[in-house]
């Protein structure tokens, strides 16, 4: 049987239009890559010879033949975008952040509830290797139960990017709205939503204009979660800690899926989302009283998986991958971060 082909237009064709959506769009086969809204350049066609350079959103929304719109464009327009697009009846990813406000997001699920549309959230990084593994040995129960947890997004870069709309300051940029949304979403997903939040959230580097640095901990009953990135550390610490009552697991972040696609390989490799065995990640936890320390299997990383999720929800109806919902509640932790970083007191959710 035939796949049914579901066209999709990018508003825009820059790193993330080239590298994290178009590749597997076309590795899919599900999916026609109808173009891409172009302001300066017009590459599309050099990559997708049947892409289209779309001049304005305008022409994008009144193309009938378009079912799905991918707003992978600045933070701050998302909202506007995604609504614009939604209204017009199309299905609709929108790329984290998924917007600047609470509110802007409320509103957004609305709107995709009433139009009948499907809308997500791109969190590629759910299909990650490294926490695709951290969510197996989780829930494998080997920790028993969870007391601590760190999840970090370390870098060193101190200096500032050449993207401009990241560096200005405004509601869609710094470090809380472009490194968060990936922490907080994996912290969601794997522990639910905590009953309160205390932050940090403050600027490192010489001459920035935006927050470069946080540290957000999250109040569970039961256990706490601690949520960092910052862009001054030479020699990073495991990405991912958890500290259990039988045991705890490390593991670095050595997701490769990023480096191979700006290397300008293809999600349709066979070995795609391998790891290193250096890389695997080590579990020392109790067995019946005795002590076991083992290297763990990290599994295949596939942010391919995203796209076969979406293309099931609007050809099957099935639950959409990363739902409204889903980027609602980040935008919940993300306000209440600032709040609480200004105000230096814990905000209860």
């Amino acid at each position: 049987m035939r796949m049914q082909k579901i066209k999709t237009a990018l508003l825009s064709f820059g790193m993330s239009g080239k590298i994290f959506h178009a590749p597997f769009l076309e590795a899919h086969g599900g999916y026609e890559i109808a173009g891409a809204w172009e302001r300066s350049q017009k590459e599309i066609a050099n990559h997708y010879p049947k892409a289209k350079s779309y001049s304005s959103l305008d022409v994008i929304l009144q193309d009938y033949s378009i079912d799905l719109v991918i707003v992978n464009t600045p933070t701050y327009t998302h909202f506007d975008y995604a609504k614009e697009a939604l209204l017009a009846g199309k299905h609709v990813v929108v790329e984290k952040a998924f917007t600047t406000t609470v509110a802007e997001a409320e509103e957004l699920k609305g709107i995709a509830e009433k139009q009948r549309r499907k809308l997500a959230v791109f969190q590629n990084r759910r299909w990650d290797s490294d926490f695709k593994t951290v969510q197996e040995v989780y829930h494998s129960g080997k920790l028993g139960e969870l007391v601590e947890a760190t999840f970090s997004f370390e870098r060193f870069n101190p200096l500032l990017s050449q993207k401009q709309h990241k560096e200005t300051p405004g509601p869609g940029a710094g470090i809380v709205k472009d490194l968060g949304p990936h922490l907080i979403d994996q912290a969601l997903l794997l522990f639910g939503m905590p009953a309160s939040i205390f932050a940090d959230i403050m600027i490192t580097r010489e001459h920035s204009r935006v927050d470069d640095y946080f540290e957000i901990l999250l109040y569970y009953p039961k256990h706490r979660v601690r949520l960092r990135a910052g862009y001054f550390v030479k020699e990073p610490s495991p990405a991912y800690i958890l500290h259990g009552r039988k045991g705890s697991f490390v593991k670095s972040r050595s997701d490769k899926q990023e480096a191979r696609l700006l290397a300008g390989e293809k999600p349709s490799l066979p070995d795609w989302g391998l790891e290193s065995e250096t890389e695997q990640g080590i579990l020392n936890y109790l067995k019946e009283g005795e002590t076991v320390r083992e290297r763990i299997p990290t599994h295949l990383g596939s942010y391919l998986s995203f796209y076969d999720g979406m293309y099931n929800s609007i050809v099957h109806n099935k639950a959409l991958p990363v739902t409204a919902q889903d980027g609602l509640n980040v935008m919940r932790i993300i306000e209440a971060a600032f709040e609480s970083s200004y105000k230096k007191t814990v905000i209860d959710l």
